[in-house]
Order: C-alpha cells, then sequence, then structure tokens
C-alpha cells in the first residue's frame, strides 16, 4: 500500500541561513536594537518591503500581534466597532478585543468570500474594517475598497494565509492601509512564529513601531524604503516620542535570520502550491459530491492547503467522509464539525452574544479543508484525490459518485 503523503512538515529552511544562525549562537545577540548597524530584523523588515512593493514594514512576535498594533496605529477610540468576516479565525476577533474594540461580523458565501450586501449594510455602524482572506481566499477587493473610502473607513487587511496572492496584479495585504502577514509554521515563510505588518503611511508606521517596544530612541534605526533616512519619518516619530504605551511584540533576530533566506523562496513556493492546488481541485470537480469553488477573476492565489465543499450530504454522511478519508491516509477538517474548532464563529465565546449567522453557519458545516503543501510531489496529489473522492464514494452510492 503507497503510504500517505506527510502533509504536516514544512519546507526546510534553506542552508544559507545556518551561517548567520551560527553567528547568532556565538555572539548571543538576539535583541533587535543591539546591533550598530543593520539587525537581522531591520533587513528582514527592508527585504519583506521590497519584496510586496510596500515602502515600510514592522516585523513582530505574530500576525495577531500586527493586528493589534495596527488598530492601536489607527488610533482608534475605546469600543470602536471593526468590521470582519464571519469566517477567520480566532485570533482576529481576539485581537480586536485586545486592543479594546468590538468586533462586528458579516455573513460569508459558500465560497468562503464575504456577502458584500450584509457587508454592505453593517459599514454605517463601524469604524473600521479588517478583512481576513481566509485560507487564502480573496473576497471582491474592489467593491470592499469602494464602499469603506466612500465612508472614509480605514481597512486593515489580515493576509496571514495570502502571502503571494495578487489582486489585479497587486500583492494582497498592499490594498488597504494596513497589511498583516504570518510567520507562523504553516505559512509560506516559517520562523515556527511571528509577523509582520507593512504600509505606505509613516505616520501609522511610527505608531505601531514605538508601541510595539521601540522605547527611548531605539525608533532611530527605523529607516524609509532601502534603508534610506526619511525626513516623514523621523518627523513623526518625533511626535510620538513618550506619547505612546510600549506593548513590547518585538521579532528577535533569530528568527528573521530564519525567513530572510526564505524570501527569494516566494515565487517558487507560489507556483509550485498553486499548481498542486490546481491539480487536486479539477479532480475533485469531477465527483458528485465535491465542490472546490472557482476564484475570482482579478484573484491570482497562492494557496498551500485546499478547501471544498461536501454536497447533498446529510451531517452524519458529512461525519463519516471525514472518518472514511483519515482511514484513507488524509486528515480533513470540517470547519463547523470539528470540536471547539477556533474557525467557527459560535466558539468565539469570549464576544458575549455571538450573532445569527445561518448562511457562515451552513456553510462552515459542509466546508472542508486539507492540507496540499507546495513541497507535495504528482504523486502525492493523485493519493489525496484517491482518498478524498474514494472517502465520498465510500458514504454515497458508488454508482452516483461520478457522470451524474
Amino acid at each position: 500500500m503507497t503510504p500517505a503523503p506527510n502533509v504536516y512538515d514544512a519546507e526546510p529552511i534553506p542552508d544559507s541561513a545556518r551561517a548567520e544562525i551560527e553567528r547568532l549562537l556565538q555572539s548571543g545577540d538576539l535583541f533587535r536594537y543591539t546591533d550598530p548597524g543593520d539587525s537581522p530584523v531591520s533587513l528582514l523588515e527592508r527585504e519583506f518591503a521590497d519584496a510586496v512593493g510596500a515602502k515600510y514594514a514592522l516585523a513582530v512576535a505574530s500576525c495577531s500581534a500586527a493586528l493589534f498594533l495596527s488598530l492601536k496605529a489607527l488610533d482608534l477610540p475605546r469600543g470602536a466597532k471593526v468590521l470582519i468576516p464571519a469566517f477567520t479565525f480566532g485570533a482576529v476577533p481576539s485581537s480586536i478585543v485586545h486592543a479594546d474594540c468590538v468586533p462586528v461580523l458579516c455573513e460569508v458565501k459558500d465560497n468562503y468570500r464575504i456577502d458584500i450586501s450584509d457587508f454592505e449594510s453593517k459599514l454605517d455602524s463601524v469604524d473600521a474594517v479588517m478583512i481576513s482572506h481566509m485560507r487564502g481566499h480573496t473576497s471582491d477587493m474592489d467593491a470592499i475598497m469602494a464602499l469603506a473610502e466612500q465612508r472614509g473607513l480605514p481597512v486593515i487587511e489580515d493576509a496571514a494565509h495570502s502571502l503571494g496572492t495578487t489582486w489585479h496584479g497587486k500583492t494582497i495585504g498592499t490594498l488597504g492601509k494596513i497589511g498583516c502577514f504570518s510567520f507562523q509554521s504553516y505559512k509560506l515563510l516559517n520562523s515556527g512564529e511571528g509577523g509582520i505588518l507593512i504600509t505606505d503611511d509613516p505616520e501609522l508606521i511610527a505608531r505601531a513601531v514605538i508601541m510595539s517596544g521601540a522605547y527611548e530612541h531605539n525608533w532611530k534605526k527605523h529607516k524609509g524604503p532601502r534603508g534610506e533616512n526619511s525626513p516623514e519619518l523621523e518627523q513623526a516619530f518625533a511626535r510620538w516620542q513618550n506619547k505612546l504605551p510600549l506593548y513590547n511584540t518585538r521579532l528577535g533576530n533569530l528568527s528573521a535570520a530564519i525567513v530572510r533566506p526564505q524570501i527569494a523562496e516566494i515565487p517558487r513556493r507560489v507556483r509550485d502550491g498553486r499548481r498542486n492546488h490546481d491539480y487536486v481541485a479539477a479532480a475533485l470537480d469531477k465527483s458528485a459530491w465535491l465542490t472546490v469553488p472557482d476564484k475570482l477573476g482579478p484573484e491570482e492565489r497562492a494557496p498551500d492547503s485546499i478547501q471544498f465543499n461536501l454536497v447533498d450530504m446529510t451531517d452524519a454522511e458529512a461525519r463519516a467522509f471525514q472518518d472514511a478519508a483519515a482511514a484513507r491516509g488524509v486528515k480533513v477538517q470540517i470547519f463547523g464539525m470539528s470540536t471547539d474548532n477556533a474557525r467557527a464563529f459560535w466558539n468565539w465565546q469570549f464576544l458575549g452574544d455571538v450573532p445569527d449567522l445561518p448562511q457562515t453557519r451552513a456553510m462552515l458545516m459542509r466546508a472542508c479543508d486539507a492540507r496540499l503543501p507546495a513541497r507535495l510531489t504528482r504523486s502525492d496529489c493523485d493519493f489525496v484525490i484517491a482518498a478524498l473522492t474514494g472517502a465520498a464514494e465510500d458514504v454515497k452510492s458508488p454508482e452516483l459518485a461520478y457522470g451524474t
């Protein structure tokens, strides 16, 4: 029997990181602000900003920290309402609560993207928008940005899953005022933990830098584009010196040394991830019981997992499909049926009264998630296809599984 592919290990860290890691271990100089020149964290920020086409970047402890600092940098008042899609990870509403703001949830359709009519109906009652490109699925950013701009609402992009994805050829994360990315192990760039925020606004980056933990005059080590001195940035820092709290969410040099050599790998990882995803998606769509929603026209995705919906299955059949896939060697998560899943909005009990969102709930009860790393081979992908389509056939009538 062919063994199941390992879909959990991340790609190996490039060998080019080893010398820098060894240098840091020998020196013990792991704090970003003690280096008299450009620290690994400073270099990471510059290189990442260049890679995605942004002026400024700030590396921090996690994408959650980046989202939190983004809200604080916008200087939203206590109790400000922030509109988010109901299909996201629990860390997103948590970052809003942590920033003393209030999450407002909008419906998501069965293609995993924001229901624009519900989004628009709630815009007049909120102070900001945080768009989660959940699992790398981009909502209609043309409509979202236009509606937000009409009302003067700032947009933060949670692009934790979307590094390398583009919209009309522009990098996701650069469409809103601030974009936030993750370096957690299952993301395109991996340092185990970590995150980064980007913006073109010197006022926002200055506030975020100080609050991230650039106490005293450590902010002087943050430069403008291409590492050059930026008068507008220096003026913004001077305005906010000693006027903001310090949350100390910095990234360390060792994590930055691990991430930096991976930046050059982004195009290859995006290409291979898209190849694997599209190959598996085309095969799953041939089943009568599985369907993969199409991407939107302006969107070019950078996936490292695959999401698909179960068709014409009862709750019992959906659970049986999950078990059958696992028995065949591929673990599938049905978002709404996995115990205490952090992506099911009704489990965010820290919000108090969780809203009734029937459209999103129905989607989550049939939406499946499976790992599909860029490093998988064609034969690995064939194994995944056979396991998923076979599991559907195990549950439904084999005679009806194809060609109906």
